[in-house]
């Protein structure tokens, strides 16, 4: 049973974990941050996460010495538990590493984890809904008894969900943000193209429409983009001959 000290830190972590709404979030980062909060909660000797960072496989770890989850996780091109949770989706349940079974299961992976004084270890998926968005392995020293081996699993799936939800709001508070930048980006431009057709017209003392077609063929003759050209009408920079280029102000 968990202490109430221990309650108040995994609430503390599922909040900050979920918390990813930032300019400058960085993923590596962030599943870093998650992992060593594993570490810390599930007295674990490190943690790693294997995730998809843009389209390649990414690597992000926790514990001291970092090196020791890198390893665990680089392993297990011949198979792993978390190379496993990736692929089907779902946990890989607590494994002692020093049966027989896992040997035969996972043998590169087991020797090494072996070497470093792992007993236990164990992989959860990060899943949003029906996208899988990576997974998180736990590395358990041999010293540590593992008492309550599925709470610590049931756990360690509770902040990969929250992990899993963090990366899914940011993926998505990114794309609003791109929408949004290009939405004003294209209001600012339509704004630019009004104001240099109206001074056009003014000038002329001619129509918008008119106004208009000028800029029209002005930036398909120079293969230039619409607003680009009236930047420079607003600039005053353009000259009028090369604008109408060849149309003659009505009588």
């Amino acid at each position: 049973m968990r202490d109430r000290t221990s309650e108040l830190r995994l609430a503390q972590v599922l909040v900050e974990t979920a918390n990813t709404l930032d300019d400058d979030f960085d993923p590596e980062l962030y599943l870093g941050r998650v992992a060593g909060h594993c570490v810390e909660l599930l007295d674990a000797s490190a943690a790693g996460v294997i995730f998809d960072g843009f389209g390649a496989p990414a690597v992000a770890t926790g514990g001291h010495p970092h090196a020791l989850a890198l390893d665990l996780l680089g392993v297990q091109h011949g198979g792993g538990p978390c190379v496993e949770s990736l692929g089907t989706g779902l946990p890989v349940p607590p494994v002692r590493l020093t049966a027989a079974e896992p040997a035969q299961r996972w043998p590169e992976f087991t020797a090494l984890a072996r070497r470093h004084g792992i007993g236990v270890t164990y992989a959860v998926p990060l899943r949003q809904r029906e996208t899988l968005l990576g997974a998180l392995n736990v590395f358990v020293p041999e010293t540590s008894r593992c008492p309550h081996a599925e709470d610590e699993l049931r756990l360690a799936q509770a902040i990969a969900d929250a992990a899993a939800v963090g990366l899914h709001n940011h993926r998505a508070y990114t794309r609003y943000r791109t929408l949004a930048t290009q939405l004003q980006g294209a209001l600012t431009s339509r704004v630019r193209i009004e104001q240099a057709k109206g001074m056009l017209a003014e000038r002329w003392h001619t129509g918008v429409d008119d106004a208009f077609d000028a800029l029209r063929r002005y930036a398909r003759r120079e293969r230039l983009v619409m607003d680009l050209v009236a930047i420079d009408v607003i600039k005053g920079s353009l000259d009028d001959a090369a604008l109408r280029g060849g149309w003659s102000e009505p009588s």
